[in-house]
């Protein structure tokens, strides 16, 4: 008997909800992956350390285009990075306990703050017109 890949583990998942990319299933997997790893001890991660997870890997694998790429995918708000966990969890392919909800997922974050404002200049700065040019 043939073992299925990813892609045709994914494949009901993607044919029942279109709104998300394979790779935003991708995306999520491997978020959780790097949020576990961050844990002194490997458990269960709450749908809070899972978004805190998400933001920190996604800065690290697109910077400052992370929510371009988020959007590309069919991401724009946290409640999607639940949409995509529990479509996995209903398809069997991630676990969940009875204390986890999709609204875990409800306003954990805005995107511009969390995925645009920490690239944004710290100071303004200053412009070379502002200055009065000297005679050379």
């Amino acid at each position: 008997m043939k073992t299925p890949n990813t892609d045709e583990l994914l494949e009901p998942i993607l044919m029942r909800d279109p709104r998300y990319t394979a790779e935003a299933y991708f995306f999520v997997r491997d978020a959780l992956d790097h949020t576990v790893r961050q844990l002194e001890t490997p458990r269960h991660v709450s749908g809070q350390e899972l978004l805190d997870g998400i933001r920190e890997y996604a800065l690290d694998e697109y910077g400052p285009v992370t929510k371009r790429v988020l959007s590309e995918w069919g991401i724009s708000e946290c409640i999607d990075f639940g949409n995509i966990v529990f479509n996995l969890v209903n398809e069997g392919l991630l676990g969940k306990t009875d204390n986890d909800a999709i609204d875990d997922f409800a306003n954990g974050y805005d995107f511009a703050e969390a995925f645009v404002h920490p690239f944004r200049p710290k100071a303004p700065m200053a412009c070379p017109l502002d200055r009065p040019l000297s005679a050379g």
